[in-house]
């Protein structure tokens, strides 16, 4: 049964860094056995009034009003209090949008997680085991002996929610969960997520992904340049959804051979052949074209793209650009650089955090294009604000930035060197729609005048219909069905293929999977008594 009384509150909270009003005033509440979201616009706001629940703020940035979770206040009017400590992991948890920043890179992953059983709950392999199935993650050493970088993108996604749940919290913020998932392993997380709502687990969720917050939240909260500007239920608070439309472009001449020749590409994790990720993968790219790559998270998408920039060695098959064979990065010339750039899914690592971000953009065209400074770096901030990120944003480092702004960022990075292949593996996740297109119109533009071919790794089968001609499906490392995007979509022949449209729209697969979960739009999984275990946990105190 759901408390009367909220157990989080947040009054009055404000956030300042300088002169710049971050959080103005923001009140909202959770309560046990709900899920609240919180939804806004990159730069909105919403990752500032999560951290302030654990009592955590940004460099530079001053904390002010009340954040109070059950008896301990994380903040009051001088900022953050001495007690907020006793509250991160053991009371409220939270999974940050960069799951790389996360994981620690030298340690495996079953370590870490029976580490923090035994900080915040007894220790032991069960609560390992139990974490990783609620992430939707394999149990057992195949998963447990695993470093941070022999996941996926959206593995590593799960990892970092399992680093969250084995703690037993009392709250789970979740700063954009469903990034980097397929739609059934998005449709499996939503199902999962409610289920700890039934539990008696309070969920803040922080997400751009609108399907998930109306499957999921009993009460939204936006916010919009640090301001509460609506909240109430979905149906209301949301507005309606809008399809991705955008130009799908058809290869300039059909007939040429294509810019991008991939041949039977086979790759593997270990020396000798031994952890194969991706068998035998053709892939034509022609010029001016767009081939989209779908299949469920650690198929090996990221894999492929991460062959074709050269960043991951351990491969055989021929992979050519315009005919020639393409060597490993670290072999490739200046020529080779700036002709094929790639845009990874997490790119907040790809940034020096000493240096402003506009620089670090301006510099692509200095590097790989011969361009002087200052040329470099007004060709920059056009490209920027045509990706609506304005020139005060671009100007602080990028701990000061958002992930979406980060994310778009990156993408100026790689389109100001002009290249010939443009790699993207999910470089919308992160953005809201009017984000997203401006994304969509600025690489529409970049394949119109310059022909650049697009290699776009996502699992949004509906973006890719948008902007592919042809798609590939990815499973196990095999390619498993191909075609237009027509054929895919509305007539699939293989069983994931089959499986990942069925779950696209959110709502309805959940109620497939839950007979009294409504399936009409805007709803939500109901919120009946569960039958599984009560998530145990400890009471909360001011000495906690």
């Amino acid at each position: 049964m759901t408390p009367v009384g909220p157990f989080v509150t947040v009054r009055g909270l404000t956030a300042r860094a300088g002169d710049a009003v971050l959080l103005d005033a923001v009140d909202f509440d959770l309560y046990q056995g709900r899920v609240t979201a919180l939804v806004g616009p990159s730069g909105s706001g919403k990752t500032t009034a999560a951290l302030a629940l654990l009592g955590e703020a940004g460099p530079g940035v001053r904390l002010g009003g009340r954040v109070r979770a059950g008896s301990v206040t994380a903040v009051d009017e001088d900022g953050i209090t001495e007690e907020a400590a006793g509250l991160r992991g053991r009371v409220v948890a939270y999974m940050p949008q960069h799951p790389g920043s996360a994981l620690n890179p030298a340690r495996r992953t079953g370590a870490v997680l029976a580490e923090l059983a035994g900080l915040h709950r007894a220790a032991g392999p069960a609560p390992v085991a139990e974490a990783l199935r609620a992430a939707q993650l394999p149990t057992g050493s195949g998963t447990e002996r695993r470093f941070p970088h022999q996941f996926s993108g959206g593995q590593r996604q799960r990892v970092a929610l399992a680093q969250t749940l084995v703690c037993r919290p009392r709250v789970l913020v979740l700063d954009e969960p469903s990034t980097g998932l397929d739609p059934v392993t998005r449709m499996r997380l939503a199902a999962e997520l409610a289920e700890l709502a039934r539990t008696g687990l309070a969920i803040l969720l922080l997400s751009h992904d609108h399907d998930l917050v109306r499957a999921l939240a009993d009460h939204v909260v936006v916010l919009h340049r640090g301001r509460v500007t609506a909240s109430g239920d979905a149906a209301d608070a949301l507005p309606a959804r809008r399809p991705v439309t955008a130009s799908r472009h058809r290869p300039r001449n059909p007939d040429e051979p294509p810019v991008l020749d991939v041949q039977q590409l086979s790759a593997h994790l270990h020396t000798r052949g031994r952890g194969p990720v991706l068998r035998g993968v053709d892939v034509r790219l022609p010029a001016g074209a767009c081939v989209g790559v779908a299949g469920l998270s650690g198929s090996g998408k990221t894999t492929l793209a991460r062959c074709v920039a050269g960043l991951h060695e351990r491969h055989r098959g021929r992979i050519l650009l315009n005919g020639r064979p393409l060597p490993v990065a670290r072999h490739r010339t200046t020529e080779q650089k700036q002709r094929v750039q790639y845009v990874w899914q997490e790119v907040r690592s790809s940034f020096d955090e000493r240096r402003p971000v506009a620089e670090q953009v301006a510099r692509t065209a200095v590097r790989l294009r011969g361009r002087n400074a200052g040329e470099a770096r007004r060709e920059a901030l056009e490209l920027l604000e045509r990706l609506e990120l304005d020139p005060g944003t671009v100007e602080r480092r990028p701990g000061g930035l958002s992930g979406g702004e980060l994310q778009r960022a990156a993408l100026a990075r790689a389109v100001l060197a002009a290249p010939d292949v443009l790699i993207c593996d999910e470089i919308t996740t992160a953005l809201d729609v009017d984000a997203t297109r401006a994304v969509l119109g600025e690489l529409s533009r970049l394949r119109e005048e310059h022909g650049t071919a697009l290699l776009w790794v996502s699992h949004d089968l509906e973006l890719l219909a948008a902007v592919a001609h042809h798609i590939v499906v990815i499973d196990g490392g095999h390619v498993v069905e191909h075609g237009t995007p027509d054929q895919v979509l509305h007539a699939p022949r293989a069983a994931l293929t089959r499986q990942l449209v069925g779950a696209m729209d959110l709502s309805t697969a959940l109620a497939a999977t839950d007979p009294t979960a409504p399936s009409v739009p805007g709803a939500r999984p109901s919120r009946r008594p569960s039958t599984a275990s009560p998530i145990t946990t400890s009471p909360i105190t001011e000495d906690t």
